[in-house]
């Protein structure tokens, strides 16, 4: 006997599933739903974070011949997707390119202003640290 062919016994020889919506049927009134307008909404869900954690900007020119990169980084529950939605974003509002490196976002100039107001609409709290 072949490997299908077990397979297709297998199959043959198990029961069927019952419907578990097959009593729901015989139920003919049941309401439609809620009629009129929803009660609003008094969970914070579906509404944007407004405390997302510290996030600490950084300007550096270590390494990099005397040219200046501004560094975002310290993001707490962020995935690597987010950042790197977020680092698009920055490039398109100060006009230059940048990454997302180990965990943090490097965009090329010194653009520690702008960052700081995307990183604040998006519900951080930026810190300007170190020199």
């Amino acid at each position: 006997m072949t490997r299908k062919e077990r397979e297709a016994a297998r199959e043959a020889a198990q029961p069927e599933a019952p419907n578990a919506f097959g009593a729901l049927d015989a139920l003919g009134g049941l309401p439609s739903g809620p009629e009129g307008e929803l009660p609003e909404k008094t969970s914070r869900r579906g509404q944007k974070n407004t405390s997302r954690g510290r996030v600490d900007i950084i300007r550096q020119t270590a390494h990099r011949g005397g040219k200046a990169v501004t560094i975002a980084k310290n993001f707490t529950g962020i995935g690597l997707a987010e950042k790197q939605e977020l680092a698009k974003k920055i490039q398109k509002a100060c006009g230059v390119g940048g990454t997302v490196k180990d965990g943090c976002i490097e965009i090329q100039g010194e653009k520690r202003d702008e960052v700081k107001r995307i990183l604040s609409e998006a519900g951080f709290n930026p810190v300007f640290a170190g020199g």
